[in-house]
């Protein structure tokens, strides 16, 4: 496997942020903003629960100062805009450049379909990175997304965006089923057109989606990566994800789940408790860090999270693990990854 590629500054911004939230005593902070200025998509594809959770505000959009207030209350240098379809978003433009323009780092999620419209008003920048859904190769992907001619879209999309020099990383959600074959070399073919990384997660069981037997246990999560991330047979694959988080999708370490270090915005307001689970929206993100709060949520408190190994609640789990570990920060370090920790949606 190849080391991804980030911009030395993220890691830099990243780890002297860290230390100040912790020279402040701060035991639960954001480090990544998981905005969604609409719910609205392009796609139904068949793991997406965020299109039925979120079927009675699908036509309402965030506005631009309402979306920029939300990132300044968080704090976090990185933004991860996902939905729903942010570009369809009318006004995703006027997000984008405003954020790159104070310096945080931004990644957008995206089907890949209408990037190229968004791309027209957004210049390239070491701030800013297209993060593109990709379940698997042609037929895989088009089945995943519902839809034929999809695949040839997105991965156009991506060339263009490369071309036009843009950074740009992929986004793989790993479903009971998924073709292990299919997707190495999807990340091979993905990793040669010359994206930063590719990132992996296991689905989420969501309640909204009916064909609930799509989703791993936590058990065959581990087999199935075991299987994908196989030293031997992913040599020269560049995946985003750190190494540590690798590990844990492997069966290799343990991790109780951080999932409040990365807070997620709505157009409902914070989402209460996190990516995944929605009991509840509040209107403040202090709310989502309250101790009490994950006193009742992670892996041994609520059944829903047995299974959960998603990088939003983990990714960010193996980095906080490593600040107490000079072994582990260290190979956080050595492969770049303490850029990222777990910025992408699902």
């Amino acid at each position: 496997m190849k080391p991804a590629q980030r911009p030395m500054e993220l890691s830099i911004r990243l780890a002297k942020y860290m230390l100040m939230q912790k020279l402040k005593g701060r035991k639960r902070f954001p480090m990544v903003t998981m905005l969604e200025p609409l719910e609205m998509c392009n796609l139904s594809c068949v793991g997406c629960g965020r299109i039925r959770e979120y079927k009675s505000v699908m036509s309402k959009m965030m506005p631009v100062e309402e979306a920029l207030a939300a990132v300044e209350e968080s704090g976090a240098p990185i933004v991860s805009i996902a939905g729903g379809e942010p570009t369809i978003h009318p006004q995703i433009a006027d997000i984008i450049n405003e954020l790159v323009r104070r310096k945080y780092f931004v990644y957008c999620c995206s089907n890949g379909l209408l990037m190229e419209r968004v791309m027209q008003k957004v210049k390239p920048s070491k701030y800013f990175c297209w993060v593109v859904h990709m379940d698997g190769l042609e037929e895989k992907h088009d089945e995943s997304v519902d839809r034929q001619g999809v695949y040839k879209k997105a991965k156009a999309a991506i060339q263009k965006a490369l071309d036009t020099g843009y950074r740009v990383c992929t986004n793989t959600t790993i479903f009971r089923g998924s073709d292990v074959e299919d997707l190495r070399e999807l990340f091979r073919t993905m990793t040669e057109m010359g994206v930063e990384g590719c990132m992996v997660s296991p689905g989420f069981d969501y309640e909204a989606v009916s064909d609930r037997e799509q989703f791993l246990l936590r058990s065959e999560s581990e087999e199935v990566f075991k299987k994908i991330l196989d030293p031997k047979r992913s040599e020269g694959i560049r995946f985003y994800n750190n190494p540590l988080y690798l590990n844990f999708l492997r069966g290799e370490r343990e991790y109780q789940c951080t999932a409040w270090s990365n807070p997620t915005y709505t157009v409902m307001g914070w989402r209460m408790p996190c990516y995944p689970l929605a009991d509840e929206h509040v209107g403040k993100v202090s709310e989502v860090m309250k101790g009490e709060v994950w006193e009742r949520y992670g892996v041994g408190k609520d059944p829903r999270c047995a299974n959960c190994m998603m990088h939003c609640g983990f990714e960010s789990a193996t980095i906080f693990g490593a600040i107490t570990s000079p072994k582990d920060w260290i190979t956080l370090i050595k492969s770049g990854a303490i850029s990222k920790s777990g910025i992408t949606a699902s």
